[in-house]
């Protein structure tokens, strides 16, 4: 009869250990802040990216042409239509660097990581400078898809705005707030990348001889990070 209960208050203790563990799990979690989970500021600064991005293939500009000039043929169309990659051609290619800063931060380190923020920061910035000049001179911007559409850049031009350009200053400026979290944002991330994880090499061999101290619970693009090494996460 000994042996049975000796087996049952093992089994008792062992299944309060992992429901400490969880619970310990559970608050360790909880205790980092949704918008400092690397998954989530990472899904904002590539939607934000996108986002201006989408903006470039939309119409920035309506171009009136003057019927003197162009005869009636191409007076009747409804104007000359002139996407956000023409209007600001600087805007595509600066949301796609803050659309590549944002997925390289998912795996950086703290050094790069400030990095990234300063890139992203300078590409926002080059987004909402960009578009902020074709709102405040549209027919400047035009003149290009003017000239290469009817080989003239008459004077006689009305120039109309659309919502676009409106869109991408506040998805550049969104942008560049979000890339100001990624550094207070990094406390809360655990180093995955090959630098860093010889640096605490050290610091997990000290645990793993002092103690049983439970690891933090990875996200998940900490968990794709560790299958890529070919560790296994759970």
């Amino acid at each position: 009869m000994g042996e049975p209960e000796a087996t049952a208050k093992n089994s008792a203790k062992n299944t309060v250990k992992t429901t400490v563990k969880s619970t310990v799990k559970s608050t360790k979690r909880s205790a980092v802040p949704g918008w400092a989970r690397k998954s989530t500021l990472v899904l904002v600064i590539a939607a934000l990216a996108l986002a201006v991005f989408g903006t470039t293939t939309q119409t920035w500009l309506t171009v009136h042409l003057d019927p003197t000039q162009l005869g009636a043929a191409v007076a009747s169309q409804d104007g000359l239509q002139v996407q956000g990659s023409k209007a600001a051609t600087t805007v595509t290619a600066l949301a796609l660097v803050a659309l590549a800063g944002g997925l390289a931060a998912s795996i950086a380190g703290r050094v790069a990581r400030w990095v990234i923020t300063a890139i992203i920061l300078l590409a926002a910035a080059g987004i909402v400078a960009a578009a902020a000049v074709v709102l405040a001179d549209p027919l400047a911007a035009a003149q290009g898809s003017i000239a290469a559409a009817t080989g003239i850049s008459g004077s006689s031009v009305q120039v109309d705005v659309t919502v676009f350009p409106i869109l991408a200053v506040v998805a550049g400026a969104l942008l560049g707030l979000s890339a100001l979290a990624i550094v207070p944002a990094g406390r809360y991330w655990k180093t995955r990348t090959k630098y860093d994880a010889a640096a605490a090499g050290p610091a997990a061999g000290g645990t793993a001889a002092g103690g049983n101290a439970p690891a933090a619970p990875a996200d998940e693009i900490d968990s794709w990070d560790r299958l890529s090494r070919g560790d296994d996460p759970t």
